[in-house]
Formats: C-alpha cells, structure tokens, sequence
C-alpha cells in the first residue's frame, strides 16, 4: 500500500506539534530529576570507617540534611558547588547494605545505598616467598656460599683475559 504525499505531509505537519510539546514537557522533568543526587565515597566500607557525602540538590546554597539508621541525621553543607559533609560509620555496626536519604530544603529527596562490610584485621603479612633473602639461619650460608662462586668467576675470566694475549 502506497502512501500518498499529501498524507505524508499531513502526517508530518501534526505530528511535529506534537513531539514539540512532549519534548517541553517531559525533557525539563528529567533535568531537575537528574539534578538531585547523593554520592557515597565510598560506597563500600568496613565498620568504623569514615563516608564522604557529596549531594546536589536544586539550589546547592542551602544546606541540606541526610539521614540514615546508621549514623543519623547529618547536615551536607554547600561547598565547591556542591553538598558535603563526612559521617562515621559506627564500629559495632552489622554488615549489610543501609539506605542513605537526602531531604533537600524545597522538598527534593535522593537515596542511595551504603554497603558495610565487617573489619578484618591480618594475623600476619602476606604470603609474598619463600624468604631466601631474608635474614635468618640461612643468611650466613648464603652469604658464605655465594663469595667463592664470585671469586671462582673473577679467577676465570683472569685466565681467559691471559690465554687471549698469549696465544
């Protein structure tokens, strides 16, 4: 089936409108959307560690609050354009994953997760060798072993430097 032009341009004309106002409409939601954030730095961390908020809310002037189970209610204050502030995870904390809430002063809100993890502490370095160079009781043996492989080096190529201007 074959369109024709007149219907093709009818089509065009209303249609065209009507993407407009969709494009108005919708696109500026979006951008104020978009413009409400919460960050976590980090976003995974260890009981008894601290977490760096960085938010944004419409007018990044005014102060906002963030809330959360873990460490309460905390003010991100504006600087460098954006919010921030520093929250203390408690120590007896239980892993798991928290929500973190933004509460902007025109009413805007934002969440985002924090995951903490449980503080392990090493019993020992890490298994990195096996320590040859190490000192110990192996070190005098080293050291002892490894002169008269040098000096048998440096008497070889003594001769061989004299067997050349000999022969």
């Amino acid at each position: 089936m074959r369109l024709s032009v007149p219907a093709a341009l009818a089509a065009l004309v209303l249609g065209l409108p009507v993407l407009f106002v969709l494009v108005v409409l919708v696109e500026p939601a979006a951008a104020a959307r978009a413009a409400v954030f919460l960050e976590l730095s980090p976003s995974t961390v260890p009981a008894g560690d601290d977490v760096g908020l960085r938010a944004s809310c419409d007018d990044n002037l005014k102060a906002a609050t963030v809330r959360s189970g873990l460490f309460g209610t905390v003010t991100v204050a504006p600087r460098f354009g954006f919010l921030t502030a520093t929250a203390k995870v408690p120590s007896n904390t239980r892993p798991g994953d928290y929500r973190i809430d933004l509460r902007c002063p025109d009413g805007a809100a934002a969440s985002a997760t924090l995951h903490v993890v449980a503080k392990v502490q090493p019993a020992r370095g890490p298994a990195t060798g096996a320590g040859g160079t190490a000192p110990g009781r192996s070190a005098p043996l080293l050291i002892g072993s490894g002169l008269p492989v040098i000096a048998a080096a440096i008497g070889l190529g003594v001769v061989a430097l004299r067997r050349r201007r000999l022969g």
